[in-house]
């Protein structure tokens, strides 16, 4: 398996975007905080968070190869378990379903990071100080964050753990990291 150096080495070499490196960074830590919680090994699914858009910069244009493309690349440098989490984060394009948790996490995972950022970009405080229970406002109102797919989110459901609960260990995953990612106050 790569290495965490490794994998941000092999992200970075694919010229993505700023706002895309800010998704891979935020989604690694959402994969490790769900790692730990369900008690699976969190480098491996921290690192495949950090890669799963490997492809985007080439697939952005041809979205269902979106996942297909990354797992070509990733391979033998991931465990399958991880190639099939990334084809199946994109698996209305991909066709590949989400089937395990890995997958699901994956997915649910991902996603989430979408409604934060929104969420985070319209708040003065920006992360400090997000609560599960706005953000759970934010995605009733389907207006907001339009192109953030609350099925995805809701998936977290499949893992045994509730919306609410989910959207706690996602915004306590990203603050640490919110300077980082351009979501902080400062």
């Amino acid at each position: 398996m790569l290495s965490r150096e490794d994998a941000w080495e092999l992200l970075l070499s694919n010229n993505p975007e700023p706002h895309m490196l800010a998704h891979a960074r935020q989604t690694e830590v959402v994969m490790a905080a769900l790692a730990e919680k369900l008690r699976q090994d969190t480098a491996l699914w921290s690192i495949t968070g950090l890669l799963h858009d490997l492809d985007y910069p080439q697939t952005k244009e041809n979205p269902e190869r979106h996942g297909l493309d990354a797992a070509e690349m990733l391979a033998g440098k991931l465990p399958d378990e991880a190639i099939t989490a990334i084809k199946a984060h994109n698996a209305e394009m991909t066709g590949v379903p989400a089937q395990s948790n890995f997958d699901f996490a994956l997915r649910c995972g991902e996603t989430v990071t979408g409604l934060i950022n929104a969420a985070a970009l319209v708040r003065p405080t920006r992360m400090d100080g997000m609560k599960a229970k706005s953000l759970k406002k934010k995605m009733k109102d389907k207006s907001f964050a339009a192109s953030v797919s609350r099925a995805n989110i809701l998936e977290c459901e499949k893992l045994g753990i509730d919306t609410g609960e989910f959207l706690t260990l996602a915004i306590s995953a990203i603050t640490p990291i919110a300077g980082e990612v351009g979501l902080s106050a400062e």
